[in-house]
């Protein structure tokens, strides 16, 4: 890129990244009502990217209505559905996950994002803990991270031997075979960020006390690595792309454009159609006379500075 053109490209990505950051704290009350008069506090301009606000939210929303149709089909046809999000720290596997729950049934869709394992996990089958996490009939799991960890960070990192990433590159295949013969609908995605991309939104959460909490030792020693975590993900997209379980790559440097992306794809996994539901009625409520209601001590209350 041209040195002199450096400077406006990066204060325009900074732009664009405190933006979303506002953005995100209007997403949770998107409705029709808001689209039609979006907030004047950040103008609705159209980014480098192409994709100004109205057009990201107006689509959000459209797809946001389509996972909960594919959330009732799901539960309808007691299916059971795996995703994985796999991908570089800062790629945008948690923002992508966070739009697709947004608006579903945590009873229904829910989100397992495993810790380190235990001296006890350490010490069991490698996919024992992962097992525990799949889903019943009428269930989605969304994966952020999973048993690839074995493929990058602990491989990477020298957590495990060469022989382990060995013997699970043997094994994730027929295993991946049998959760698809099982009944499991198991789709893989990989979200890929170019080397100048990652450095710039590590470089914004370190300095926006908000999203530090983001940053961790190990993400940081990542950032050094970066050619070790292209070398693993290259092999691993290698030795387990099958059939059964193929995977996706989502082009993540454009982090609106990398969710509708994603979660439109995701929708074409599963063919659902409109479930049919009974019409909701709201009850009358009882009035019994003899109900009393007592009043509540000032002191429970919650003080009121606002």
């Amino acid at each position: 890129m041209d040195g002199a053109k450096q400077p406006d490209f990066l204060d325009e990505r900074v732009r664009d990244e405190l933006a979303d950051s506002l953005d995100e704290e209007l997403e949770q009350e998107l409705g029709d009502d808001l689209l039609v008069n979006l907030p004047e506090l950040v103008p609705d301009v159209e980014r480098a990217e192409g994709l100004d606000r109205r057009t990201y939210f107006t689509e959000l929303l459209r797809l946001q209505r389509e996972l909960i149709k594919l959330q009732d089909w799901v539960v309808d046809h007691k299916l059971k559905l795996v995703v994985l999000f796999e991908g570089r720290d800062s790629a945008g596997k948690g923002g992508a996950i966070k739009r697709v729950t947004q608006r579903l049934n945590p009873r229904v869709c829910r989100t397992v994002a495993l810790p380190a394992p235990t001296e006890r996990e350490k010490s069991q089958w490698y996919f024992q803990r992962y097992v525990a996490n799949l889903p019943a009939g009428g269930e989605i799991v969304l994966f952020d991270r999973s048993w690839y960890n074995r493929a990058g960070v602990e491989r990477v990192m020298g957590f495990c031997s060469e022989a382990d990433v060995e013997e699970f590159f043997r094994t994730v295949p027929e295993f991946e075979r049998m959760l698809v013969r099982s009944g499991i609908i198991l789709v893989k995605y990989w979200f890929s960020i170019s080397d100048s991309e990652q450095n710039l939104r590590f470089l914004m959460r370190i300095h926006d006390p908000l999203k530090q909490w983001k940053l961790s030792p190990m993400d940081l020693e990542s950032r050094r690595r970066w050619e070790d975590y292209t070398k693993a993900k290259e092999e691993m997209l290698a030795r387990t792309h099958i059939s059964e379980a193929p995977w996706w790559v989502v082009e993540g440097n454009n982090k609106r454009r990398a969710r509708l992306n994603c979660i439109h794809h995701l929708l074409q996994q599963v063919p659902y159609q409109d479930v049919t539901h009974e019409p909701i009625v709201l009850p009358q409520r009882e009035h019994k006379p003899d109900y009393a209601r007592h009043p509540v001590p000032p002191e429970l209350y919650v003080p009121q500075v606002y």
